[in-house]
């Protein structure tokens, strides 16, 4: 059966345009998978914790011996890595604050860096590949070539480095400008915003056939 793992990490809610991409994702995989089953994980409203020093030395000392606080990281580790496990598809919403990823997404992938589980230990060869990695992003202003902020997203360019060790490589569905409806120094740029955002929805749309009513 297949398996969608959908994770949002927006701290905007409703007016989240990455939440809104992720939810179109999974609306259309699950009308291209009518068995399948979905896990979500939403960072924005129930963040990982920081890796910390205990959770880090973890991956290093054999589960016997760890400590009780060893064991908690590690815990958390495995549960991490074990739902992109059974995920055949992963759709991660990507929003762009002060011009890097949440420090939720930094610690969910920092979480999924462990020799044994997502990495093979003797040979460095990632684990969690031959999956669908789709990540929606979403951009507040326009980063792209020949614009004054080219090179400034440091959230999609980035991901592709930090999940790199566990074999995942992601693939992009971006709308950008999406500031230029709240942002009034922005306004001559709403129908940018707006195609941009079509695209990225067309994008979205074509990723799978749903099945035939």
């Amino acid at each position: 059966m297949t398996h969608l793992l959908h994770i949002d990490s927006s701290i905007t809610g409703e007016h989240s345009i990455s939440r809104h991409l992720t939810a179109r994702a999974a609306a259309a995989w699950r009308a291209a998978h009518p068995e399948g089953t979905v896990t979500y994980r939403d960072l924005g409203a129930d963040p990982l914790p920081h890796l910390d020093a205990a959770t880090h030395f973890s991956r290093a000392v054999p589960p016997e011996q760890h400590t009780p606080e060893q064991a908690r990281g590690w815990r958390l580790i495995k549960e991490l890595i074990d739902e992109v496990k059974a995920a055949d598809t992963v759709l991660l919403g990507l929003p762009l604050y002060n011009f890097g990823p949440p420090s939720t997404v930094k610690s969910w992938v920092d979480h999924l860096i462990a020799p044994g589980l997502s990495i093979d230990p003797e040979t460095n060869q990632g684990l969690l590949g031959g999956r669908d990695f789709i990540v929606l992003a979403s951009r507040g202003g326009g980063y792209g070539e020949g614009t004054p902020r080219e090179g400034w997203d440091h959230a999609q360019s980035w991901i592709p480095h930090g999940v790199s060790l566990t074999g995942l490589e992601p693939r992009f569905v971006t709308a950008e400008l999406t500031m230029a409806k709240v942002n009034p120094a922005m306004a001559d740029l709403i129908p940018l915003a707006e195609a941009s955002q079509a695209e990225a929805e067309r994008a979205i749309d074509a990723l799978w056939t749903p099945v035939a009513a």
